[in-house]
């Protein structure tokens, strides 16, 4: 029905909402859409949003507002929006960018080419926002955007009742995925090509919680180091409250789980962080820091941090700063405190001033990357595992090098070395780090180069269609329980 009619999907947001878009693009693919190439104005744009921040608002209206006059003089153009803050904003969205086509919310991908239908033989939006979750996204046809590399939902929703977050409100309780749907999905994967995945949910150690079984996420991993082919296994985001020592021996015995480990923190201050309710105070932070490390003394740490919470003293900033310093993570996401509508904190009073916020979120960065610098230059002169990643690397004194992520999800840029011969994108470089960087290493030396079943499927994709034009993987849709 809609045979010739292009798409673009524009993501904002977490490696969630990347995998939805995946999801979306699927679906319209499935439906008979086909993206849109570089330089061409689709038929339909379609925005998956966030909420999480404040300017995430700013920039999905402004961008609409920028669309206004494209959509006014492109006959039969529509727009759609979805995501976080569709599933917030819900009749806003038209109220405020009338020319919108159809709004749609987290639980519902799958309905958005009868929705896009709907509105184009009714000529009128259309808004459907269900409050629960009808099938896992992982269930939707996909449209992956590497040959390589996966993204694999456990679970969808959270439990957790932190005060700045507006996530659990958007994406409902919790809802566990069954091991063996988890592994099959993967073994698929794998059979296509695939030799990295990475295991998502909101809180993924916490997967079993719905179905009572504890230990079930270190059983998962576990269970992900039995498949064969499968190289690297990474998983995001924990809890600490949730992180319990069975995690740490399997990361530890599984050789394919990498030695990386992003876990959020947000403050460093036991009197912020109850004020968060975050369930575990700085001290049961650093244990865990100190247990990974002694199972995994080679694995990369990196966090969230949140910078300006009401009612932040100067005194707290510094409980930040220190428990900062004790854990050397490899790098951090920090953010300024903004508050959101719905939660507890936007209506909390000691609203910290700006300026203040501003000033301690640069001191913050500043160790951040000091530190960071400093745990990467134990890297120079050693010997790293990097798997290429599609797209041109950093190109520096007119070299063009390849770029990728070492194990512990380091960033590398990679020298070409023409006696080698060239790597795929999936194939697997050793290479020498030459010079380190606060947010990524640089290798001037190649050792080897292993070609992979993972290269051999970006090559064959590349080889029998345009990139602009992946294969559509359908699933079979299954109810959630």
């Amino acid at each position: 029905m809609q045979a010739g009619r292009t798409y673009e999907v524009r993501t904002y947001g977490c490696q969630m909402n990347a995998h939805d878009s995946e999801r979306i693009s699927g679906v319209l693919e499935d439906a008979g859409y086909r993206q849109a190439v570089d330089g061409q104005a689709p038929d339909l744009v379609v925005f998956n949003t966030c909420a999480v921040r404040e300017n995430a608002d700013n920039r999905l209206y402004g961008n609409l507002g920028h669309l206004a006059p494209v959509k006014a003089s492109t006959p039969g153009m529509q727009i759609a929006v979805g995501g976080c803050l569709a599933q917030k904003d819900r009749g806003e969205v038209i109220r405020r960018a009338p020319w919108v086509d159809v709004v749609f919310g987290t639980h519902n991908l799958g309905s958005l080419p009868a929705l896009l239908e709907r509105a184009r033989i009714a000529e009128e939006a259309q808004v459907e926002i269900l409050e629960s979750l009808e099938v896992f996204p992982s269930t939707l046809p996909t449209r992956r955007e590497s040959a390589y590399a996966a993204w694999v939902s456990i679970s969808v929703g959270c439990n957790n009742t932190c005060t700045f977050c507006i996530v659990p409100a958007l994406r409902g309780k919790e809802k566990d995925r069954r091991p063996g749907d988890i592994l099959a999905e993967v073994e698929a994967l794998v059979a296509e090509g695939v030799i990295e995945v990475t295991l998502l949910g909101q809180n993924v150690n916490a997967y079993g919680a719905e179905f009572g079984d504890r230990g079930a996420f270190a059983d998962l991993l576990r269970a992900c180091g039995r498949i064969e082919g499968l190289e690297r296994v990474r998983f995001t985001s924990p809890h600490p409250r949730d992180f319990t020592d069975d995690v740490i021996a399997a990361m530890a015995e599984t050789p394919n789980v990498m030695p990386q480990l992003h876990m959020p923190l947000q403050s460093g201050s036991d009197r912020i962080l109850q004020a968060m309710r975050r369930s575990y105070r700085a001290e049961r932070y650093l244990g865990i820091i100190e247990r990974v490390r002694a199972a995994m003394p080679e694995a990369a740490i990196t966090t969230d941090i949140i910078v300006g919470f009401p009612g932040e003293t100067e005194e707290d900033f510094q409980g930040t700063l220190d428990v900062v310093r004790a854990s050397r993570f490899a790098s951090a996401f920090t953010f300024q405190y903004s508050p959101r509508p719905g939660t507890p904190a936007a209506s909390m009073e000691d609203q910290v001033p700006k300026d203040v916020v501003q000033d301690r979120y640069d001191r913050l960065l500043a160790l951040v990357e000091e530190i960071a610098w400093e745990e990467g230059k134990g890297f120079v002169g050693r010997p790293v595992e990097v798997l290429v990643a599609e797209g041109e690397g950093r190109k520096d004194d007119a070299t063009a090098r390849l770029s990728g992520r070492a194990a512990d999800n380091r960033l590398v840029h990679v020298a070409r070395d023409a006696e080698l011969g060239e790597p795929r994108p999936g194939d697997l470089v050793v290479a020498e780090v030459t010079y380190a960087a606060p947010h990524h290493l640089v290798a001037d030396r190649m050792v080897a180069v292993r070609r992979t079943r993972a290269g051999d499927a970006w090559e064959a994709r590349t080889a029998v269609a345009p990139v602009d034009d992946r294969v559509v993987l359908p699933m079979p849709t299954v109810p959630v329980s």
